[in-house]
């Protein structure tokens, strides 16, 4: 049961986090909720999905599909994080004084929310089929089935209860301030995703592997909950290597540059039309 619980918190929270965050990032955006809870529902169904295809798909590729697979969902959420900090970029002034005007509209367009629909089912996509992969490893080692169910009932309603603080404390950020602040946490989301992919890509042989550069294990392990948080929030790894830092730093700049690009045009736009 305990092992159940641990499992589920660890998988739903990281997918509960992100979610969270995209909806913040969203607030005043008309059916987002629609969007977003669309594609978390979506990526639960083809949870179960790759769940049934386990054995095959690890099989696929020389007996690397389970991490080319990985590391395709990852990307893809990367690429989908990063136009939506770039579009925010671009249009977040407008957004603050649309929320500060009670029933105004979002004067400089509406953002594409397929966008985030995607990167929300993807992230319910990986988390979910990793579960239920585990819960059935307990189940396969003798585990009693009740006692998973309800263990995993707890880590399912513990992960989703961290994922609504979250929330409910982005919420509490003024306006002015709060696409800045969610734009840097889904920054900081893409790049440890990207590292993550790295990871994965490395694993399946398509990248070289190195030698860690650290350890940090002994400090904070990122079993612990505080080494969780973490490694979902920012991308932190205990024992990361040259490549991982490789993709997690440029992912940074990547986006980064775009943020800052689109927006110094959209200052400059806005300062001649004043």
């Amino acid at each position: 049961m305990l092992a159940a619980a641990i499992i589920v918190f660890r998988e739903v929270l990281e997918a509960a986090l992100i979610i969270s965050v995209l909806l913040a990032a969203t607030k005043g955006l008309p059916r987002r909720n629609v969007w977003i809870g669309g594609g978390a529902v979506a990526g639960v169904a083809g949870a179960v999905v790759v769940a049934a295809f386990a054995g095959r798909l690890a099989e696929a590729f020389a007996g690397s599909g389970q991490e080319l697979f990985n590391a395709a969902v990852l990307l893809t959420a990367v690429l989908m994080l990063a136009w939506h900090n770039i579009w925010m970029s671009a249009h977040a002034r407008s957004m603050v004084t649309s929320l500060k005007n009670v029933g105004a509209g979002v004067s400089a367009g509406e953002l594409p929310l397929y966008f985030l629909s995607v990167a929300a089912g993807l992230a319910v996509l990986r988390e979910g089929s990793e579960c239920v992969l585990f819960l059935y490893g307990i189940a396969a080692g003798g585990d009693n089935s009740a006692a998973m169910l309800g263990g995993g009932g707890i880590g399912l309603a513990a992960g989703i209860g961290v994922g609504a603080v979250l929330y409910q404390g982005l919420l509490r950020i003024p306006v002015r301030l709060l696409f800045r602040v969610t734009g840097w946490l889904i920054l900081l989301l893409a790049a440890g995703m990207a590292a993550s992919a790295a990871d994965y890509l490395s694993q399946a042989g398509l990248l070289p592997g190195y030698p860690p550069l650290w350890n940090t294990s002994m400090i904070l392990s990122e079993r612990s909950i505080t080494g969780q948080l973490l490694h979902i929030m920012v991308g932190y790894q205990a024992r990361p290597t040259v490549l991982d830092l490789t993709f997690y730093i440029a992912t940074l700049l990547s986006i980064g540059s775009g943020m800052w690009l689109v927006a110094g045009r959209e200052r400059r736009t806005a300062l001649a039309a004043s």
